[in-house]
């Protein structure tokens, strides 16, 4: 479902022909096609606040099954008292389960960035970062990362990888996941959860969300070559020469 036109918003178009924005040496052949893409980016950018305030009105998700109780760096944890302060727990399943040597490079370079945005993101909901490996072994990638702010959290033995991950038990697997858990009262309910995996991906892509909570892919999609078919991020680079 597309934004629907609104009488209030003045034209995409109007606006991006009022942009003063122009750079050295450009052309005419580029200050045309720019501000085309102005207009489009613009309408991007309503499209984008259109699908969040359709996921505001979802109605009520499923309630949770248990108050699920994790091991964090600090001891046993509920899944209630992750909340802390806040009505609303973000949680990523983070690919490193006990099959894992080393973390998913993908999911390493997430949340090395989510690190940075955690105090930020802690002052309006609460965040959890699970997995199923020992706590232990979480905790010691993080601090060879340099990770100072994630909350940690193993959820090995308990089924929320599978219910919420996605996760076959019986596959030597593990799966990321984002869910968003909302708290009123005692009752805990799931709010939204991404859904967009191979099943949903499009002719050519790798499977993502909208929009794209990756920062490197973003910034990658503003460049000449965009997104790279060919490279995923890696733990280790050799030393520049």
């Amino acid at each position: 479902m597309h934004m629907p036109a609104s009488p209030e918003l003045p034209s995409a178009t109007d606006l991006a022909r009022s942009s003063n924005r122009h750079f050295p040496g450009e052309s005419s052949a580029y200050r045309e096609a720019r501000t085309a893409l102005l207009a489009e980016e613009i309408e991007l950018r309503r499209q984008i606040e259109y699908v969040a305030a359709l996921r505001r009105k979802l109605p009520p998700g499923g309630v949770v099954p248990e108050d699920y109780v994790f091991q964090g760096a600090h001891g046993p944890a509920s899944l209630s008292s992750l909340f802390g302060r806040h009505d609303t727990l973000v949680t990523y399943n983070w690919m490193f389960g006990p099959q894992r040597e080393r973390s998913c490079p993908m999911c390493t370079s997430l949340l090395s960035a989510f690190d940075g945005e955690m105090p930020d993101i802690l002052q309006r909901v609460a965040f959890a970062v699970i997995a199923r490996s020992p706590v232990t072994k979480m905790l010691a990638f993080a601090k060879e990362r340099g990770w100072r702010h994630l909350p940690l959290y193993s959820s090995q033995g308990t089924n929320f990888n599978q219910l919420y991950a996605f996760e076959d038990p019986d596959a030597n697997e593990d799966m990321p996941a984002f869910n968003v858990f909302h708290r009123e009262g005692n009752v805990i309910r799931h709010f939204w959860g991404d859904e967009m995996n191979m099943q949903t991906a499009d002719p050519g892509q790798d499977p993502r969300g909208a929009p794209d909570l990756m920062p490197i892919w973003n910034i990658l999609d503003h460049t000449p070559a965009g997104r790279p078919k060919d490279w995923y991020p890696s733990l280790d680079y050799p030393a520049a020469a």
